[in-house]
């Protein structure tokens, strides 16, 4: 039980990593609110111990303020929302920008703001808490082809992790954000199944991996429960690839 008396918020939470990391959380004894836009995901929580599932749209910022004003206390944010755009810099539309800039990092601005002043009245006003950002080795990590829109958003989430963490290091707030590879989650099905040829699509995306398979989500999490952890009193700032090899 090595998250238990912490209160965790997870956005994104009605499937996938985000999924995967919610019942992770609780699993270490976190009390956890898990969100999600799309209220019908969130069924499957039900009798779930330490969960508290609710519907949040992290393009909503009022929304998001109310639902960390609620909660008796917040340790922990896991900020995992976020969308996929397909195509080159001359496909991308500034709406499809903006788009993926308000999901993929505005929303974890807003999420943040709301929740780093709660953090910093734990211990008695001394601060603590963890902030874990989703970001992608697709990033300034690493370049991927038809991925300029999503890579670009990425890789200012890794510019906005660092920033939290060298704010607040010295108010025991530590901030770190997650980089996977090539996950095999509904949105990547999504993904697969909206090309010509989905049994290819798949293949190809295998074959980025020099695993040579695609990742789980309950394979990324480790590193969630772990940045969430006491473990990691000593880290922030960083970004975790867990990518298959990607990066190697």
């Amino acid at each position: 039980m090595r998250l238990k008396g912490k209160t965790a918020l997870v956005t994104a939470a009605g499937q996938g990593i985000g999924h995967a990391a919610a019942l992770a959380l609780a699993a270490e004894g976190a009390q956890v609110w898990a969100t999600d836009v799309n209220a019908t995901l969130l069924e499957t929580y039900k009798g779930v111990a330490n969960v508290k599932a609710l519907p949040l749209d992290v393009l909503d910022k009022a929304a998001i303020q109310k639902v960390v004003a609620s909660m008796p206390q917040i340790d922990v944010l896991f900020n995992c929302a976020g969308v996929v755009h397909n195509g080159t810099v001359l496909d991308a539309t500034d709406d499809e920008l903006e788009f993926a800039f308000n999901l993929n990092v505005r929303a974890q601005f807003w999420a943040i703001q709301a929740a780093l002043p709660r953090m910093l009245t734990n211990n008695g006003g001394k601060g603590g808490g963890s902030i874990i950002n989703m970001a992608s080795v697709c990033s300034s990590i690493k370049g991927l082809p038809n991925r300029f829109v999503y890579g670009t958003t990425k890789a200012a989430v890794i510019g906005l992790t660092k920033g939290v963490a060298a704010d607040f290091v010295g108010h025991g707030i530590r901030c770190n954000a997650i980089a996977p590879g090539t996950v095999d989650t509904p949105s990547l099905h999504d993904r697969i199944n909206a090309n010509a040829d989905p049994v290819a699509a798949r293949k190809a995306f295998v074959a980025r991996q020099p695993m040579g398979r695609l990742a789980q989500a309950h394979e990324i999490v480790p590193v969630v429960v772990f940045l969430a952890s006491d473990e990691a009193v000593f880290v922030t700032g960083q970004t975790y690839a867990v990518d298959g090899g990607m990066t190697i």
